[in-house]
């Protein structure tokens, strides 16, 4: 989820290096060819014509600004990262940041667009909007690199949540809703599968055989990264994130121009049962959270509208192009459905409801505080606190009440039971699937 010719080289903070193989293709995709360079050419044939060489007219072949823009490779300056980062990613390339990894469609009707010019030339366009959702996927990769490397039992849960928001903030150069972080860190434990993080007076500690995943999300101008990982320190739950691991990896390979979604979901199921994993001495078979998807991906949207489920459901939805998703998996050795439990700490805007009555002042004011800070972007409880807000519950109540906001609370399987999760966000060129947030850890 890394540009043509030149890839970022793995740095302290776990830039990733990209591929040869997926260098070339990037190369080739940002038409990076021989013939289309800057050569002389001639006007006419030598022999057709009776003009002496020294007379004859030379014209080069001029390229558009977007096709220029477009064909010049990422490159790594001299400035190094440091540990823990602290270098604004900005400043450490020279404006152009790296490709995702390259996969061809497999679609039959699809195998033309890794070679269309015309296909090349529609991409030339969105270079930019493509430039800044690399950006975000570079913050990303290198925040996750630093905490993976410093996460261990002992650790609360807020300690782990600050170090991947506050290196999130300094890498991408946080600039209000302009650039930042797009949701809340999840860290979520064991059975709890999703929107898990620790508001303000949180105790809880990581522990040895504990199992958790770390969600969270970067962002320029709204371009969301949407990627996640599982942590564990015992072994025994190895099987477990290679299933998962393995099932999002086949959600990514299936998904293209014209899929079904159900067809997806299939394909996932097929990967994610055929994983078993002993733990305490019984064996479980690895079953995918079939309540949890993955989704489509709007500008400062995360959840746009369609679902990318992980069970076949038959929805016959096809994916199109130009589209975002975030392609995840959870796999349970419990029950594998999520229920809603504990204590709320996700929230976001609900876009579709714009005013509702409020009778309490302070409820008009948190939403205008909502608004501006964080507009259709999750936030948590931590976050209001951050940004001194105090005594907020009731109105933030009234504000879920009404309508106008929307609560996130934790999502658990089975007590007892163990969830897994990877996520990735891929984008639907025209010529090429690329998994925009991909390093060389997952």
């Amino acid at each position: 989820m890394t540009v043509a010719a030149t890839a970022s080289p793995l740095d302290p903070a776990g830039a990733a290096a990209q591929p040869a193989a997926a260098e070339e293709k990037a190369a080739q995709l940002n038409g990076a060819d021989a013939e289309e360079g800057d050569d002389d050419d001639e006007d006419g044939d030598e022999e057709a014509g009776g003009d002496s060489p020294d007379k004859k007219k030379k014209k080069k072949k001029k390229k558009s600004k977007a096709k220029k823009k477009a064909e010049k490779a990422s490159v790594r300056n001299d400035t190094p990262q440091t540990a823990p980062p602290s270098v604004p990613v900005a400043q450490l390339f020279n404006g152009v940041f790296p490709v995702g990894e390259i996969q061809e469609y497999t679609h039959v009707d699809n195998t033309f667009r890794f070679t269309s010019e015309e296909k090349r030339a529609a991409e030339r366009l969105h270079f930019d909007e493509y430039n800044e959702i690399r950006q975000a996927a570079e913050v990303h990769r290198q925040v996750r690199s630093y905490a993976r490397s410093v996460i261990k039992p002992g650790m609360s849960m807020i300690e782990i949540c600050e170090t991947i928001e506050n290196g999130t903030r300094t890498l991408i150069g946080e600039r209000g809703l302009d650039a930042g972080i797009a949701f809340p860190t999840g860290c979520s434990l064991n059975h709890v599968a999703a929107h898990y993080t620790p508001n303000a007076g949180d105790t809880t500690v990581l522990k040895y055989d504990d199992v958790m995943k770390i969600d969270f999300g970067t962002h320029i101008g709204g371009k969301i990264i949407d990627c996640a990982f599982t942590v564990a320190f015992n072994p025994t739950y190895d099987r477990l994130l290679e299933a998962v691991k393995d099932a999002t990896n086949t959600g990514i390979k299936q998904a293209g121009i014209d899929v079904r979604l159900c067809d997806i979901g299939a394909a996932v199921q097929e990967v994610m049962e055929s994983y078993e994993v002993e733990i305490g001495g019984k064996t479980y078979q690895v079953k995918p959270i079939r309540n949890l998807n993955g989704h489509s991906i709007e500008k400062y949207k995360i959840h746009a509208g369609k679902s990318v489920p992980i069970v076949d459901n038959g929805d016959q939805t096809k994916m199109e192009e130009g589209e975002y998703f975030a392609i995840e998996t959870f796999g349970s050795t419990g029950r594998g459905y999520v229920m809603e439990d504990m204590e709320c700490s996700h929230y976001m805007r609900n876009w579709e409801v714009a005013r509702a009555p409020l009778k309490l002042p302070r409820a008009k004011q948190l939403l205008s505080t909502i608004n501006d800070r964080f507009g259709t972007l999750a936030f948590c409880r931590r976050y209001l606190d951050r940004i001194g807000e105090t005594k907020y519950l009731v109105a933030l109540k009234q504000l879920v009440d009404s309508g106008l906001v929307n609560p996130y609370p934790p999502l658990v399987d089975s007590a007892g039971s163990f969830t897994a999760q990877y996520e990735h966000t891929i984008l639907l060129r025209p010529t090429c699937k690329e998994v925009i947030s991909r390093g060389d850890d997952y």
